[in-house]
């Protein structure tokens, strides 16, 4: 079987990139699978991903890596070689909410979402027996009602410890209801997904889904964001929405807001791990 690779860049638009970049495939033995690319007139960046397969009589890897770097250099890309058959290693977050949890437990499960789940982290004990069912280790670092700030810390040090001893990839905030600090936000910049409901910023507080019923919302939805130190505002990955009407009361306002929280944040995560998502600036590209 022939290795395969995602390979994702992005640079100043200019004349030739697609041409020099394929070229560069087709001179190292590469057969490109699948390739999508935008250029932004706004930010006058150009994104593009390629799929490709190293067939036989190409270039070993490590040639492969050294002249992908030497051409990202040489074009001012900043590019970067993925082996797409790796399965990245994702550390998952909780408080009290399960149902994106246990929406991306059986997705990996399945088969559904590629990724590797080596830790699950809460500030409760609630779904340590579900993180057990999995065969996945769960770690309980909890936060007390009136904990200081530096306690807040200190259990933030050990998130960044754990993240470090398990080599993780991506950290998704599966309804993890915790205000990160600015550090720990830097810390994890570009590897940390949040998902929400959208009716941030107009219901805020603990029961958005009733302050959504009392206003006659006609619409509810979700979205999925990269966590940033500005809280619910990091760049939007994907966004979701379903109809609803006067006849609906909270709850069922509630539980159609939790499907579309579990679909938006899996969609989010199978991209990501993909590498189909690339920033640009406060904005993604997604290449679906």
């Amino acid at each position: 079987m022939h290795p395969e690779y995602i390979l994702t860049l992005s640079c100043l638009d200019q004349r030739g990139i697609v041409h020099r970049v394929s070229g560069f495939l087709a001179e190292h033995g590469c057969n490109i699978l699948d390739s999508a690319q935008f250029g932004d007139q706004e930010s006058q960046l150009f994104f593009m991903r390629v799929h490709f397969a190293l067939e036989d009589g190409g270039v070993d890897d490590g040639a492969l890596r050294a002249d992908f770097a030497a051409l990202s250099q040489d074009m001012q890309l900043n590019g970067q070689l993925y082996d797409a058959r790796y399965k990245p290693r994702v550390m998952l977050m909780v408080s009290k909410i399960g149902h994106c949890l246990n929406d991306l437990l059986f997705r990996y499960k399945s088969g559904l979402l590629p990724v590797t789940i080596p830790i699950i982290i809460s500030n409760h004990m609630d779904f340590y027996q579900l993180a057990a069912s999995y065969n996945i280790p769960f770690q309980h670092l909890p936060l007390p009602d009136g904990a200081t700030e530096t306690t807040k810390l200190a259990q933030e040090a050990r998130i960044l410890e754990l993240m470090d001893i398990h080599g993780i990839d991506l950290v998704v905030l599966a309804r993890y209801m915790q205000i990160l600090s600015p550090a720990l936000c830097t810390a994890m910049r570009g590897k940390a997904i949040n998902i929400h409901h959208s009716f941030l910023p107009s219901f805020k507080g603990a029961k958005p889904y009733a302050q959504a019923h009392q206003r006659g919302v006609k619409l509810i939805g979700a979205t999925a964001h990269f966590v940033t130190a500005n809280l619910d505002e990091g760049p939007i990955i994907e966004q979701d929405v379903e109809r609803v009407d006067h006849a609906m009361d909270a709850d069922t306002l509630s539980a159609i807001g939790r499907d579309a929280e579990c679909v938006v944040l899996a969609r989010a995560v199978k991209w990501f791990v993909e590498h189909r998502i690339l920033q640009n600036g406060d904005k993604t590209v997604v290449f679906k």
